[in-house]
């Protein structure tokens, strides 16, 4: 009796919880449409830090001012209008999605690597360790997040860097009590009391064995920060404590036109559309991910 090929047994190619959750994603129109909106704000910054980097005009020069075409509507040349400066406010806008998802990005690492390495030392050593650093997490989280970043804004200075630093050295919190409560969860799991018995050292543990565990919600909050960076960013620059002009950020551009609202709407309403799309598209994909991650 012979054996056709087709009659052997194919391996079977492993699901990875990686592809779940991608696949369940991806079966979300909601989320489809988030993450566009999120990879169009990705080439329009792209597009603004080359042009920036390189001098370039995008589509004009964002702070070249022209104070004979200063508060023109939008029209053929300026397509979202002028400043009071004269100052193409599509440019700017440009401009100022480099900068908003620079900070939202970098201040969302930031906060993520300090509340990643809090939480899951105090979530699986216990004891005073754990005792120390939620009491520590719960005298920040007495104070406004935000009133906190003005401060430190106010005395230190504006710049960028520095406003990225601070917002993540204080987001950090929500963060850590998160991966402190995955790691209290996991650390009596059966493959934890194996690699103990195996006599491997607790950081290899603790970054090897149980963070891959814990990635999902991890990932969740890494998405859903970004847009809080973004509008703490927005709100430091319309008070006038973010990044100093003539550096273009959507929060100024509202800052600028709040004067002219009557007469020049283009200055509010553009930007404002800008961070609540880019806002909104955020917290929608990590709403999806989180769906799709805890969906069984």
């Amino acid at each position: 009796m012979t054996t056709t090929v087709d009659a052997i047994p194919q391996p079977v190619p492993s699901d990875s919880p990686f592809r779940r959750v991608a696949r369940r994603y991806f079966r979300d129109r909601l989320a489809i449409c988030a993450t566009g909106g999120i990879l169009l704000f990705f080439a329009v910054a792209i597009v603004g830090g080359v042009c920036s980097w390189w001098h370039l005009p995008m589509p004009l020069d964002p702070n070249a001012t022209f104070l004979e075409r200063k508060l023109l509507p939008p029209n053929s040349v300026n397509w979202l209008g002028t400043d009071n400066l004269g100052r193409d406010v599509f440019s700017r806008m440009i401009a100022g999605s480099t900068i908003s998802l620079t900070v939202g990005f970098v201040a969302m690492a930031v906060s993520l690597g300090i509340g990643i390495f809090i939480g899951a030392v105090s979530g699986y050593i216990g004891g005073w360790v754990d005792n120390v650093a939620m009491r520590v997490v719960d005298a920040l989280l007495c104070f406004p997040s935000f009133f906190l970043i003005l401060t430190a804004i106010a005395i230190i200075g504006p710049n960028i860097w520095i406003i990225i630093t601070v917002i993540g050295l204080v987001g950090w919190t929500g963060t850590a009590r998160l991966v402190r409560a995955e790691f209290l969860t996991l650390r009596e799991s059966e493959y934890v009391r194996a690699a103990r018995a195996l006599g491997q050292s607790r950081l290899r543990i603790i970054f090897r064995h149980i963070l891959p565990n814990a990635f999902a919600p991890i990932f969740v909050t890494a998405v859903i920060s970004i847009p809080d960076a973004i509008l703490v960013e927005s709100g430091l620059s319309f008070l006038s404590f973010g990044v100093p002009p003539p550096q273009a950020t959507w929060g100024n551009i509202i800052a600028d036109g709040k004067t002219y609202f009557l007469d020049a709407w283009w200055l509010i309403v553009f930007p404002g559309l800008a961070i609540f799309t880019a806002s909104l598209a955020f917290y929608l994909a990590g709403d999806a991910l989180r769906r799709a991650a805890t969906t069984r």
